[in-house]
């Protein structure tokens, strides 16, 4: 395999993958060996469908330049105006010594190579540049772009952590053809890997809606930079409930100390709540189990036809309430009294509001609801609001991509939508031992949609950033605090919504009016994790827990059994006295349903 960079590559081979990932049709013969290919330390490139490539080069620069010229990889772009995905060469520990990489990152703070490290100045030689963040686990080389063409090669090592054990498993340990599968499948159904999942998530969001496009100006024929309809276009500032403590907006009005109030902060969530073991009634301690299910994808879900801002933040004050309005209100929601055995729907701890607080438009749209729903007699008056005025589904084309890839994932591991309630626990029992390469990738595609939520409210990272100074996140269009309240909002009242029907079908007594009381009959939980809510049951299986009408099928408006986003799967399956020892000393059970000690933080 010697020679120099530049020079053609001899004939591909293929290697022993399993279930090799087809390249899809109408494949851009640009991009024909795929997105990615996998460096082993004999130069062996493992790219999508088995497909072996000859790699003569034995230094970062001679890669970078072989990779472009040679490889034919990368990926199209998912918007007519967006870009194409950079090529990725992912370098296993061996090709790491073979490219005169340390074995290990001696910087753990930084996690980059120092400047002047003989590989960083190899780059520089070779007038081949890095970007701000150096040469880390992830890093892009490239040139300035020529005529539109972009030069520019992602590099993962996988010996410094490149994929983070949190959302990829075992996958940085698998061989590199298989390596090369799982990580093709990912770039074929999401993104190809850039960073963490979280930086993929957020991406995402920007490749299926660039904020800009080519617009022609038809008075002198000439093209310019227009805003893509429906897209984030520009970074605004939040307004001061939405900020997080460290930003500019909220030093200019607390001092540092401050411990700012449900009246100052926006706290949109997802739940950690348990109920009060006084509450819990006699027929329930009767029952032998306690049993998890957990909302598939929950803030995926929640994203699906959501509206959101587009534009920056107006101040009103004494605003009537409007549904279709993102933004966040100061309103009192305290006179709303719910059955003590229930969390309430508008705090995260579940407890009853004390006073006026603030919250996203998905929570006061569902406070609205109940008092409809229930004829309660409260009115809402919003006291202010900070509301954007343009509006639109930004997260739709994000929500359906990323749907489409948890269910095609899924499927790859037995689990379709065409299976009955017992067969869909079946499989799921077992799903991610049939393939744990695809278990990864569905471990991945979770990681991305909880990942990319998260990312659009990016705090300050490193040790000399200082409470009140900008940090470089909120110079994007897609640092959205707002959003992200949104989303987690909305995932909240969903599952509080469905805990609600659950109770209502069935308890013997009518609904309830007036209040939302319901029957002590009802199937009400004891405790809820983000997307995981715990029930006593009669027997171990969801099937003895959740309400079927005497058609068979799952009671209106309940948790149903299913493989897609917003339906539910069972979570785990302990004793109920289990569950009540954690309980009285404020642990909470849904944490440790699982019974494989992870603790479950939501998808």
């Amino acid at each position: 395999m010697a020679g120099k960079a530049g020079t053609r590559p001899q004939t591909p081979r293929r290697a022993e993958a399993r279930k090799p990932a087809p390249a899809p049709a109408g494949a851009d013969p640009r991009f024909a060996h795929g997105p990615l290919g996998v460096l082993d330390g004999d130069g062996s490139l493992y790219c999508s469908g088995g497909l072996v490539l000859e790699c003569p080069a034995r230094s970062v620069p001679d890669l970078v330049e072989w990779t472009l010229a040679e490889a034919r990889l990368g990926g199209g772009r998912l918007h007519r105006s967006g870009k194409d995905s950079d090529p990725l060469v992912v370098v296993t520990a061996a090709a790491a010594v073979r490219l005169g990489l340390p074995e290990r990152l001696e910087d753990r703070r930084g996690m980059r190579l120092p400047e002047d490290h003989k590989v960083v100045r190899q780059i520089g030689k070779a007038e081949w540049q890095l970007t701000r963040r150096g040469f880390g686990p992830w890093a892009r080389v490239y040139r300035p772009a020529k005529g539109g063409d972009r030069q520019c090669v992602q590099l993962a090592v996988l010996p410094w952590g490149a994929l983070d054990s949190r959302a990829w498993g075992s996958a940085g340990e698998l061989p590199p053809a298989e390596l090369a599968r799982v990580l093709t499948a990912y770039a074929a159904r999401v993104l190809t890997p850039r960073g963490s999942t979280a930086v993929a998530g957020l991406e995402l969001m920007t490749a299926l809606r660039p904020p800009t496009r080519a617009v022609r100006d038809d008075a002198t024929g000439s093209w310019a930079s227009g805003p893509v309809p429906g897209s984030l276009t520009q970074a605004f500032d939040p307004a001061p409930p939405e900020a997080p403590d460290e930003h500019p907006v909220v030093a200019a009005l607390f001092p540092r100390s401050h411990e700012r109030t449900a009246a100052e902060v926006l706290d949109e969530e997802a739940y950690d709540w348990l109920r009060e073991t006084d509450l819990l009634t006699d027929a329930e301690c009767a029952k032998p189990f306690a049993v998890g299910v957990d909302v598939n994808t929950a803030f995926l879900a929640a994203a699906n036809r959501l509206v959101v801002g587009l534009s920056g933040p107006e101040h009103v004050r004494a605003p009537r309430f409007d549904k279709t309005v993102p933004g966040s209100w100061l309103v009192d929601l305290s006179g709303i009294e719910l059955d003590p055995r229930l969390p309430s729907p508008f705090t995260p701890h579940g407890r009853r509001p004390e006073g006026p607080a603030w919250y996203a438009t998905p929570t006061v749209a569902y406070a609205a609801e109940l008092i409809d729903a229930y004829r309660l007699p409260v009115e809402l008056r919003p006291i202010e609001a900070f509301v954007r005025r343009e509006a639109g589904p930004y997260l739709d084309p994000w929500y359906k991509h990323l749907a489409e890839a948890y269910k095609q994932t899924m499927a790859d591991l037995g689990v379709t939508a065409e299976l009955s309630p017992r067969d869909f626990l079946a499989a799921m029992d077992t799903h991610k031992q049939s393939d744990p390469g695809m278990a990864a990738v569905l471990s991945a595609v979770k990681s991305t949609v909880k990942g990319g939520i998260g990312k659009l409210r990016e705090r300050p990272q490193g040790t000399g950033y200082r409470p009140g100074e900008r940090w470089p996140a909120l110079e994007r269009p897609t640092w959205r605090p707002d959003i992200r309240a949104a989303v987690i909002a909305a995932a909240r009242v969903n599952m509080h919504r469905k805990l609600l029907k659950t109770a209502l079908a069935t308890q013997t007594g009518p609904a309830p009016a007036g209040s939302v009381v319901f029957g002590h009959d009802a199937l009400l939980p004891i405790a809820l994790l983000s997307d995981c809510a715990v029930y006593p049951a009669a027997g171990p299986s969801p099937l003895d827990v959740l309400p079927y009408g005497s058609d068979g099928k799952p009671a209106p408006g309940t948790f149903r059994l299913g493989v897609s986003p917003g339906m539910v799967k069972h979570e785990g399956t302990q004793p109920l006295f289990w569950a009540v020892e954690l309980m009285e000393q404020q642990y909470n059970p849904a944490r440790h349903i699982k019974g494989d000690g992870a603790g479950d933080e939501g998808e």
